[in-house]
């Protein structure tokens, strides 16, 4: 599992470490891994033409460390100090030292245009509101190059604990942070800009509390959490869910939520809705009724929502069951805020942007900037779990607790039905007794790696990421790594 933590609690940490430690010890720990980072970025050190945009913070004395450390390979290193005035003496002295040379900020076009590698120490983790004026046009400069770049704990401009970009930032294409993760790094649209992370272990990790800020896990811990039955399963056991979905208009939704449940290891199916015949065509083992869910027959979860169009009567019926429920689709915009908040069973909701977005009465736009935020507040004002899609799929409780980050999406998952496909899972996984956070989390992770799995480059349907969830579950039981997905290394001091 990734974990990650608040700048605050970070800082904290840091400062009770360097309690113990010699003067200094934790800057070149964290240089020493930036500099093996950024070593095996470039391949060949020596005769590598490497620029440093240095700030006025540790993130800058970071880099002058690391940059020493490159020039006594034998690499031409040039700083580029944007506040001389405060830049960080021991580093300066070092880079010096080793034979590089420092410049100031208008040679900083020239340098970057004939650079092999870039390292951005221009803001670290403390930085708010996006760059200052003056260093806009240097991560202009950076995008535009053709030089690797290496971001030093954070690339520039970008939030750590939210994971936002106000205006211009730089774009990495290694990000090298200290210690533990940062929201950021693994939140959209920040994620996006920090490129493939390695994490350098610097000895944060005894002073860092049990319980992050965020959590991504991985295959070991979703391998952890998924259901697998005994030899006295039965299909109630194995658990039955209830699929509420479809419409006249939309009766393809209902066979594609009922396929994820089905695939996603459900004991049996119910369904209650117009597509029957639409369903038991594709599915000649879903139990199908047209009484309505209060007379479907026992289920241990319900979802409701996908395709349903402006049926109310039947999702005001599902939330009066004492099972879980996952909302998704027009079950999210139909349902009463009051009756989901009074409800005494777990309820999880799987909003897009979009419809997260209406639901809190904001823009698109505002959801897809501040993710956290977003996921937060819905969860808040819904007292219900909180998938949040997208780019970087977020859960959150209502009570609190780490959030989590599913690391393993991808865009070819932006493909109609596919989010039909994902409720089914979920639902499926509920309806087994997983908790609604893990649920929603295990169905997100399985959901991604079969879109991986199914696509390889290439284009593909929500059916075929539906055909691909059992062998994502094979793949996730056997240990089978992710390719792709964020990759994180982790870089010893």
């Amino acid at each position: 599992m990734r974990t990650a933590y608040s700048v605050e609690t970070v800082r904290t940490a840091e400062r009770a470490l360097m309690a113990r430690l010699p003067d200094g010890a934790l800057m070149q720990r964290a240089a020493a891994g930036l500099a093996a980072a950024s070593a095996d970025l470039l391949g060949r050190v020596y005769g590598s033409r490497v620029v440093l945009l240095v700030g006025s913070g540790d993130n800058g004395g970071d880099a002058l460390y690391a940059g020493a450390r490159l020039a006594r390979r034998g690499a031409g290193v040039a700083a580029v100090l944007l506040a001389p005035d405060r830049t960080h003496p021991g580093g300066l002295a070092a880079l010096r030292r080793a034979g590089g040379t420092v410049a100031r900020p208008d040679a900083a076009d020239r340098l970057i245009g004939r650079a092999d590698l870039v390292v951005d120490g221009i803001v670290g983790i403390g930085g708010k509101g996006g760059l200052r004026p003056e260093a806009v046009p240097l991560a202009e400069r950076v995008t535009r190059s053709r030089a690797a770049v290496v971001a030093v704990d954070l690339p520039s401009g970008v939030e750590a604990d939210t994971g936002e970009v106000l205006g211009s930032a730089v774009r990495a294409d290694l990000t090298v942070t200290f210690g533990t993760h940062k929201p950021g790094l693994l939140v959209d649209p920040a994620r996006e800009y920090a490129g493939t992370v390695r994490l350098v272990d610097i000895g944060l990790g005894p002073e860092l509390p049990a319980e992050p800020d965020l959590e991504a896990l991985q295959h070991a811990d979703v391998a952890a959490l998924l259901p697998w039955p005994a030899a006295e399963s039965d299909k109630y056991r194995r658990g039955v869910v209830g699929i509420a979905a479809g419409s006249a208009r939309y009766p393809g939704a209902a066979v594609l939520a009922v396929s994820g449940a089905l695939r996603g290891g459900a004991g049996a199916v119910r369904y209650v809705g117009p597509a029957g015949q639409a369903v038991i065509a594709r599915f000649p083992e879903t139990l199908v009724s047209d009484r309505g869910p209060h007379k479907a027959g026992r289920v241990q979860a319900w979802v409701v929502g996908p395709g349903a169009g402006d049926d109310v009567a039947t999702v005001a019926e599902v939330l009066e069951a004492d099972v879980p429920v996952l909302l998704d689709a027009d079950g999210l915009r139909l349902a009463d805020r009051d009756a989901v908040r009074a409800r005494s069973a777990p309820t999880l909701m799987t909003p897009h942007a979009g419809e997260a977005a209406a639901l809190l009465g904001v823009a698109r736009e505002q959801v897809e900037a501040a993710r956290l935020d977003a996921a937060r507040e819905l969860a808040s004002r819904y007292g219900a779990t909180v998938l949040l899609k997208g780019s970087t799929t977020l859960v959150v409780d209502p009570d609190g607790g780490p959030v989590r980050v599913n690391p393993t999406g991808t865009p070819w998952l932006a493909t109609a039905g596919s989010g039909d496909v994902l409720s089914g899972l979920g639902g499926s996984l509920l309806a087994a007794g997983l908790a609604a956070r893990d649920a929603g989390s295990a169905a997100a992770y399985l959901h991604g790696l079969a879109g991986r799995l199914a696509a390889k480059g290439a284009p593909i349907g929500a059916h075929d990421v539906a055909e691909t969830l059992p062998r994502a579950w094979r793949d996730v039981q056997r240990g089978r790594p992710v390719r792709g997905a964020g990759a994180v290394g982790a870089v010893p001091a």
